[in-house]
């Protein structure tokens, strides 16, 4: 079985709850290897070159997916745009671009890890974009589903024991990814702390909501 990562921070007790369920060493060193930014593993989940991965909630929409996503409580921190820049999408993103287009939000779009320390910085002046979203519509943004191509059973079942398991990240994957990025421990914490993985009721209303706006701006344009 092929999963794909996404490899930014917010799904870090995803991986670090993964490599502890699956015990076969060989599909570990394959979710290692999968790795990519969001827009990519799309198009690889698309023309099915992976089993499971996050899929962007705009590219989702047709997918067979799970209740388990990436979920910002209210504001995310990691999804941005740059107000005084020149409007520009972000190549990683498919989500985030279209949200910023339908809250009519003008700017260079930043997502991922790059946003985040752009957040803790505070060297630009920036929208927060699941933020935006929540105070308008009062609902938290769902930005990816878990989603899968084949083996349902099994990837339903590990989505909904991720999605009600409290992950405990050990402290030397923190500080390795404390590290890479370029931030502190207390800050990875806190920042996945922003982030919900369980998809209910209401999140599912978001999506919906989200769905619904995209349409409205195609039949407008």
């Amino acid at each position: 079985m092929l999963i794909s990562k996404i490899d930014y921070l917010n799904l870090l007790p995803f991986y670090v709850f993964i490599k502890k369920e699956i015990s076969n060493t060989q599909t570990k060193s394959i979710i290692n290897y999968k790795k990519s930014y969001p827009s990519k593993i799309n198009t690889d989940f698309k023309y099915k070159r992976t089993d499971a991965a996050f899929i962007s909630s705009i590219k989702s929409r047709n997918c067979k997916c799970t209740d388990t996503g990436i979920v910002a409580r209210d504001a995310v921190w990691s999804v941005l745009v740059l107000i005084d820049k020149n409007p520009q999408n972000d190549f990683e993103s498919n989500t985030s671009n279209v949200l910023a287009d339908i809250l009519n939000i003008k700017g260079k779009v930043a997502i991922g890890d790059k946003a985040l320390k752009i957040y803790y910085n505070n060297e630009d002046k920036f929208i927060d974009l699941a933020q935006v979203w929540h105070q308008k519509y009062g609902l938290s943004f769902v930005f990816a589903r878990f989603c899968f191509n084949k083996h349902q059973k099994y990837f339903k079942g590990l989505a909904n024991k991720f999605s009600n398991t409290k992950v405990k990240i050990p402290m030397y994957i923190l500080k390795n990814e404390a590290l890479k990025v370029g931030l502190s421990e207390r800050q990875i914490v806190d920042y996945l702390y922003q982030i919900k993985y369980k998809i209910g009721v209401k999140e599912k209303k978001s999506l919906k909501l989200f769905f619904r706006k995209i349409d409205e701006k195609k039949f407008l344009k």
